[in-house]
């Protein structure tokens, strides 16, 4: 009965100590966790890492880079290179003879309207006409009398007077007639025109149709737009803090904001004296050069505006990671930790002269030899000679040590960090 107690009391013994042990490997747990998520933007290494890593130490450098200016913009077709076709006079379309996306010609007939006014017009003028004719005569036989003193200076006068008003009328009729498209020259009773044309005011490309067949057209009312693609222009906004940076035969690098797969050209050749509505902004005007298919009037675009050499903040390309749409750089935050590695290294480096073997040196090192990197954000600007300018966007001190080479991997160790903490 003794023996069966005491089996008994080890086993209850047993469970308690690994219960106890369970307790304190949580609470461990717990610990490195709330650690880690207390220092999410940081990441801390071991001297041994850093070196097999090859994190390499600078600072943030002046260097001379070929500094570019980023705007936004529109295309734009300046107005004088748009034009709606239109008819004078009111009418009933009868044809269409286009569609938007044609390339048309300066002349070009684009649709025809008829109207019974048209008729009543050419029938004016060649009443007018024929009157005009028979004034002129009556004027010649007046002029001839009156020299002769065979008739009165009134009559005369009279007969002047209406080959006057007679040829005036005839004129107006001419012009009212050619601006709808009609030839005087060639008008006779046996010609009239029932239906006039609508012509293309300049070469282009048509963008819009405004009409249908059957539908009625009010004089002046637009029946299709040209546009002429030709002397596209970039409309760039950028604020007057970098106004200076811009002036007149400055080239521009624009791609098409939704579609970066091509570049193009456009050079400067106008500068606004004032703010756009609204805005601070302030307008560049830029003839595009070059190819400008698939360019269109109204399309959104990125510049790149090439500016002078520069002195800027800059860091060598590596020392920049970016992680979920942000760019950072890693800088060293405990100074007293960086000064021991460095001191490592110099003990590493004097074991392996004196011939000692490499395992000895490695076990001759200190433990607490760790460097503590925190995570900066900065906004990166131009990029040139293997650096890239930065802005940044938290304070650091002046004499911050910057992780120039290795950042990736710091990175790296952070998100598997943050992964971990999330499983």
């Amino acid at each position: 009965m003794k023996k069966y107690i005491i089996v008994i009391m080890a086993i209850a013994t047993t469970l308690l100590l690994n219960s106890c042990g369970n307790k304190n490997t949580a609470t461990e747990h717990e610990e490195e966790h709330h650690d880690e998520h207390e220092n999410a933007l940081t990441a801390t290494l071991t001297a041994k890492q850093i070196k097999t890593i090859g994190i390499e130490l600078g600072t943030m450098e002046k260097k001379q880079l070929t500094a570019s200016l980023k705007a936004n913009g529109l295309l734009k077709v300046p107005n004088q290179n748009k034009a709606s076709a239109t008819a004078t006079y009111g009418g009933v379309v009868k044809t269409i003879l286009v569609q938007p996306g044609n390339t048309v010609s300066k002349g070009q007939v684009l649709a025809t309207i008829s109207n019974a006014s048209f008729i009543s017009m050419q029938e004016e003028f060649l009443s007018t006409s024929a009157k005009a004719d028979l004034a002129q005569t009556e004027f010649e036989r007046q002029k001839t009398l009156k020299e002769g003193n065979a008739a009165s200076q009134k009559s005369f006068q009279q007969a002047e007077a209406e080959l006057k008003t007679l040829k005036a009328k005839k004129s107006s009729l001419q012009k009212q007639l050619e601006l709808i498209g009609i030839n005087t020259a060639t008008l006779s009773p046996d010609n009239m025109q029932s239906v006039v044309s609508i012509t293309s005011p300049i070469t282009g490309s048509v963008s819009d149709v405004k009409v249908n067949i059957g539908s009625f057209v009010e004089a002046n009312n637009p029946i299709a737009e040209i546009v002429d693609n030709s002397q596209l222009h970039l409309d760039l906004y950028v604020y007057e803090k970098d106004l200076s940076k811009l002036k007149v035969g400055q080239t521009i690098h624009f791609t098409l904001t939704n579609n970066a797969g091509k570049e193009f050209d456009a050079k400067i050749f106008g500068i606004s004296n004032t703010f756009e509505p609204n805005t601070k902004a302030i307008a560049i005007h830029a003839q595009v050069e070059g190819d400008k298919t698939n360019l269109i009037d109204g399309m959104s675009i990125t510049a790149l505006v090439s500016l002078q050499n520069a002195m800027l903040d800059a860091v060598p390309n590596d020392a920049i990671v970016s992680s979920e749409g942000q760019d950072y750089i890693f800088i060293v935050t405990d100074k007293h930790s960086e000064e021991e590695y460095h001191h490592d290294e110099e003990a590493e480096h004097k074991h392996d002269e004196s011939g000692h073997q490499h395992d000895e040196a490695e076990k001759e090192k200190p433990t607490e030899g760790e460097i503590t990197f925190e995570k900066i954000p900065v906004k990166k600007g131009t990029t040139d000679v293997g650096y890239t300018e930065i802005t940044l966007l938290k304070e650091i001190p002046t004499d911050a040590k910057i992780v120039t080479k290795g950042a990736f991997f710091i990175l790296a160790k952070m998100t598997n960090q943050g992964e971990a903490h999330e499983h």
